[in-house]
């Protein structure tokens, strides 16, 4: 159930709103969120590193702008940009978890969170897929996935307790979570892993993460969506962006179900951001960094993914 506010004033960038007790509530009505660029497989001149269109569109949809974080910059630079958006996603992909520039990044971004939601300055991350396997690297400090037959499969999810008291589902509708668990509508494309049994092994992220959900390959039970309980850091090793945006394989799901999963996933971390009061110095950078800037490419025939942004 979406929050009903009572008032809402709105000041340029930013809106003022009341919750039912009557205390104002500032949220930023123009966020723009950051997605983390990764290595092409066979890179040639202007095409070293790419962002798959959907996950740009599942950002928009819910009402926010994009930047891409393109790899291999500087700290500073990285710095800069961090004071500048609202949130980051980290997609899915296939580079190394250890050595690649999107790791590289993906940690210094990580930690700059961890530090600015100490000190009360809020910014919420996001992990898809591999970025769900980066964030389990860099909250513990270890490899600890498995492999798993996960590669192109749809799977209903097996929630929690925890579920219902996690910031992520709670204001889902009740139509939706039971779909969720009753209908393959979440899309795996993985062969790694975090199995519970590793999840329970591990201190650290037994204390740091809340688990939301769980899914088996017939084998092994894995994580496959968690929140961090005392940041706002979101995980989910399943593709909520496809089914309202990929269509390069027959399994990924476009039902009614499938679709309203997409934009709530996407509802949920775009209001996340709103959070965030970060911005740009000036208007003429924030234009210079945005999305719009760069075209994307139709790749569907012979990639997983309908568009793609290259980058040099």
């Amino acid at each position: 159930m979406i929050h009903i506010y009572l008032a809402c004033i709105f000041t340029f960038s930013n809106a003022v709103f009341a919750n039912n007790i009557g205390t104002p509530i500032k949220t930023n009505e123009r966020p723009i969120i950051g997605v983390l660029a990764q290595e092409v497989y066979d890179p040639s001149p202007l095409r070293n590193s790419y962002i798959a269109a959907s996950y740009v569109k599942f950002l928009e949809s819910a009402g926010a702008r994009v930047v891409p974080l393109m790899i291999n910059k500087s700290d500073d630079e990285y710095r800069k940009l961090f004071k500048s958006i609202n949130g980051v996603l980290f997609p899915g992909g296939g580079v190394s978890l250890e050595s690649s520039g999107y790791s590289k990044a993906a940690g210094i971004f990580y930690r700059l969170a961890l530090e600015a939601n100490s000190n009360g300055d809020y910014f919420p991350v996001w992990g898809t897929c591999l970025g769900f396997e980066l964030l389990t690297l860099l909250t513990s400090g270890k490899l600890l996935l498995s492999h798993t037959n996960t590669s192109g499969i749809v799977l209903p999810l097996n929630f929690t307790d925890d579920v219902r008291d996690s910031r992520l589902f709670r204001d889902f509708p009740e139509d939706l979570m039971k779909s969720l668990e009753t209908e393959p509508l979440t899309e795996n494309s993985h062969q790694w892993s975090l199995t519970t049994e590793n999840f329970t092994k591990s201190e650290t992220l037994k204390k740091f993460y809340r688990v939301l959900s769980t899914n088996t390959d017939g084998q092994n039970e894995f994580v496959s969506t968690m929140e961090a309980y005392d940041f706002p850091i979101y995980a989910t090793q399943w593709h909520p962006e496809k089914n309202a945006f990929e269509w390069t394989r027959p399994y990924i799901p476009h039902t009614p179900s499938a679709i309203k999963t997409t934009f709530y996933m996407a509802y949920f971390f775009v209001n996340e951001a709103r959070k965030s009061f970060h911005s740009f110095p000036s208007t003429e950078e924030e234009e210079k960094a945005l999305i719009y800037n760069y075209k994307p490419e139709y790749t569907g025939p012979q990639s997983a993914f309908e568009q793609i942004y290259f980058f040099d």
